[in-house]
């Protein structure tokens, strides 16, 4: 059964909806190997940057590491993020989503989960070899990875508000920026917390106890905030 019929059929129970939109988006970011590079190219390039313009001493590059990578990680997130709903609104099948007889907010959330796929998980797999690049002490690789694995989610949740509030717009790169970035904020600084605790020996729990809170409310309230402001755009 395809995604649009999918759509069209009210017979299709929402779990069916819900995978057929998840299977659709990955079908369409791996038919576009641009748009499925170019945030793993982003994210691989600012990093390796930072030992030629800051310094290449292992202990400067220890000491600032886990800044650097979860400041790419967002960067990154952020470039990827105008694919999220901007071709769908273009050839119009985003129209044809809103108009969908299942929850909003579960097709939605597909579409959220499939950016994270595509753009926050392949993220969470190079840190540690980026990582390890950047001298990053060995006890903290594991903080590293949980952090982003608990972090990447929720900048395409808090992500996807701003670009739906944005699609139909010309001109939204700043905007969305600017919508964004409060929102991302907290977690970067979190997660890159975490992992310097861990490389001073002090305690990490209250961190991810945060993490998790964010990403709860993230899943909550995100999915709901981006189907409202994608029938605003679309209207």
């Amino acid at each position: 059964m395809t995604d649009h019929t999918a759509h069209q059929n009210p017979q299709v129970s929402t779990w069916g909806a819900f995978r057929a939109t998840l299977k659709r988006d990955l079908l369409v970011a791996f038919k576009r190997r641009n748009d499925l590079l170019n945030p793993i190219m982003f994210f691989l390039i600012v990093v390796t940057l930072f030992p030629l313009g800051v310094s290449p001493d292992p202990v400067e590059l220890s000491r600032i590491s886990a800044g650097v990578v979860w400041v790419s990680a967002l960067l990154a997130s952020m470039l990827s993020l105008d694919n999220l709903y901007r071709a769908d609104y273009e050839d119009g099948s985003l129209e044809q989503l809103l108009l969908s007889p299942q929850p909003l907010y579960f097709l939605v959330l597909a579409k959220n989960i499939a950016h994270w796929l595509i753009s926050g998980l392949p993220v969470v797999i190079l840190s540690p070899l980026l990582a390890y690049m950047l001298y990053l002490p060995g006890e903290a690789y594991t903080t590293l990875v949980l952090t982003l694995l608990i972090g990447t989610p929720v900048l395409s949740l808090f992500g996807s508000i701003g670009v739906a509030l944005t699609v139909g717009l010309g001109s939204r790169g700043l905007i969305l920026a600017v919508i964004v970035l409060p929102l991302s904020t907290p977690v970067l600084i979190i997660g890159a917390k975490a992992v310097t605790d861990v490389m001073f020996g002090l305690p990490t729990g209250s961190h991810f106890a945060l993490l998790g809170a964010i990403l709860a409310l993230a899943l909550s309230v995100a999915p709901l905030a981006s189907a409202a402001a994608l029938k605003i755009s679309v209207n």
